[in-house]
């Protein structure tokens, strides 16, 4: 069990860092291995012509990868939430707490919204 958490857990560490490229080498490792032996066991069904043709293999790799795609990018975007965790762990240095009103203009700084013309001439 500790393994599979060890597996699961995004490292907040930012970059690719050791531990965080091993553990995505074990995920695509493990991805490949159930990838080949769920192909053998439905080569052993009537599907089995079907996935030797580019749209067959096309559809099992898509029917595949589309339920694991969350497993093989764990480390890929680490959530805001785990994020504040691992600065807290570390001492909560280099950040300060934000107020609501810089994480506002943070959140709409890419809003894609035109601010209008300042009124009255501006600033004086």
């Amino acid at each position: 069990m500790k393994l599979w958490r060890w597996l699961t857990t995004p490292d907040p560490n930012p970059g690719f860092t050791r531990p965080k490229l091993l553990k995505l080498l074990v995920r695509v490792m493990l991805f490949s291995v159930v990838a080949t032996l769920l192909s053998s066991l439905l080569q052993l069904t009537p599907l089995g012509p079907y996935l030797n043709t580019w749209w067959g293999s096309l559809l099992f790799v898509l029917a595949l990868y589309i339920p694991l795609a969350r497993f093989l990018s764990v480390d890929t975007f680490v959530p805001r939430r785990l994020q504040a965790r691992a600065d807290a762990a570390r001492g909560g240095t280099g950040q300060r707490s934000v107020s609501s009103a810089q994480r506002r203009k943070e959140r709409n700084r890419y809003a894609g919204v035109r601010k209008g013309a300042p009124k009255y001439g501006g600033r004086r």
